[in-house]
Formats: structure tokens, sequence, C-alpha cells
């Protein structure tokens, strides 16, 4: 049963799956995703006996998780009425929806309403790329895409049994998260990553995370290892990111980066930093 992201998310790991695969700890206890983004590594590792948490900054995201968890069909029915009305109308409709988080009433609506709406704007907007502007309103133009498939019916209801079983959904800050963590836990930390020239993208929420959320990432990733905890970390090949592990292994490996508007520049060096 292989599941796939069911949102085109910044930084999403699928191409980096069997790099990351390479370098897990062969045995640990707990697994904990502290930046869930689109989920690839965790939908990977669905099979296993572990029990996990994953969580994520963005409310909306996990939000999404959360209605799939307890009721796909209520959400894919929704989903189906998107895809109905942007036939008819395809760039009115976008705008239309997009501009609705900026209705006075919108965070009383509910989590099945919110995420059909960030899925359809997932795959209708401008190369799938999730932004936000200062005051936290979606601002991403239209992709002009006239047809459109926003799920796989399938693939919905296996998230959703797998969500079900031996997985708890947390949004909090990272730090927070990893309160839970014990020795013999497998911590996988994919954080906005640092930034390699200042035009970089990382408006992922509308609160950045910057120099100092790399630093103090690096100051948890450091007390996880003293506690005796597995932790794996990606992010750019920056002097940064080798100052602040210096003392972890650090593998430098090349990815492709789906969401770039310019296809020169999907191809990147990207680390993956693990201390054991």
């Amino acid at each position: 049963m292989k599941i796939r992201p069911f949102l085109k998310w910044v930084g999403g790991k699928t191409q980096l799956i069997k790099e990351i695969e390479k370098r897990m700890p062969k045995n640990f206890n707990n697994y904990l995703e502290p930046f869930i983004g689109g989920g690839a590594l965790f939908f990977n590792m669905h099979n296993s006996n572990n029990n996990f948490i994953i969580n994520d900054i963005s409310s909306e995201l996990i939000n999404a998780y959360k209605a799939i968890k307890e009721n796909p069909q209520k959400l894919m029915k929704l989903l189906d009425e998107h895809e109905l009305n942007h036939g008819l109308n395809s760039k009115e409709y976008y705008f239309l929806i997009r501009e609705q988080d900026r209705d006075i009433n919108w965070n009383k609506k509910n989590i099945f309403i919110k995420t059909a709406r960030l899925i359809y704007l997932n795959k209708t907007c401008f190369n799938g790329l999730y932004r936000v502007n200062k005051s936290g309103y979606f601002n991403v133009p239209w992709n002009k895409k006239e047809k459109i498939k926003l799920y796989e019916k399938n693939n919905i209801l296996n998230l959703s049994r797998i969500l079900n079983s031996n997985v708890e959904i947390l949004n909090s800050d990272f730090e927070n998260v990893c309160n839970y963590a014990q020795k013999g836990d497998f911590i996988f930390f994919d954080p906005p990553y640092d930034l390699i020239k200042k035009d970089t993208f990382d408006n992922y929420t509308k609160d950045k995370f910057g120099i100092e959320g790399q630093k103090r990432l690096s100051n948890l990733a450091h007390k996880l290892k003293e506690k005796g905890c597995y932790v794996m970390i990606t992010n750019h090949n920056t002097p940064l990111i080798n100052e602040l592990y210096k003392d972890f292994t650090i593998d430098v490996v090349p990815v492709k980066r789906m969401i770039n508007s310019n296809g020169e520049g999907r191809v990147g060096i990207e680390t993956i930093i693990y201390n054991y």
C-alpha cells in the first residue's frame, strides 16, 4: 500500500527518500517529525510498528491531516464540488476561493471546508507553492489550468487508515514537540532551510524561521543527542549549517527541487545530518 503526499509542499522530501533511508537508524522506538510538511518520509514508513508523532507550526496544514483522519468521505465530497465549479469558470473560481481567508468569519469555518480549499488552491495555484503574505493571507497566482484532479480516492482513504492507527497529530512549535522524545527515539527534522541567497523563499507561514530558528534547532538537536535520541536533519549546504552541526555527520547530496519557477534552479545541493 503506497501512500503519496496529498499536497505539494515546499521542501518536500520525495526526491530524497532513498538517501534518507540509507542513513536512518536500523532500530528505534518512537518516530517524531516536528516539521511534517507534505509527509513523504512519514508515508514511506507507515508499515512499521513504531508509534508516530507528527507536527507542524502551520495550523492549516495540520487541520488537513486531522480532516483526512476524521472523515475522508466528507472531505472528498467538498473536493468534488471544487472540481466541478472550477471546470465551469476556472480563473474566476480560483480567485473567488483564494480570497476566502480575507473574510472576517473565515476562522469560524470547519476544518473540512478549510482543508478542501487548501488542497484546491495547492493544485490550482502557480507551481503548487504555498505562500502567505505578512497578514497570513494566501497570495499565489493562478496556474491557468482549466482541468484539475484534486485527489486520488484510494490514497486519501489509505492515509486516513494510517492516521487512525498509531499516529498523534500536533500543532505546536518544534521545541515543544520534542519534550515527548525519549532515549532511543528517532527524530527527523526537515525545517525551513537556511537561505542560500537573500531572495530565497522561506515564508511558509507569516512568521519566518531565519538564522535564529536554525540556531535554536541546532541547540535542540544537541540536547536530544545528549538524551540518547537518534537525530537526523536535512538542510542546505551552507557555511552556517556546517558550523552548527560540525560535530555531527554531514553528508552532501544532490537533489531535485520540485517547486521552483526556473527549471535550472531545480537542482540543488543539500545536506543530510545525523548524530549516530
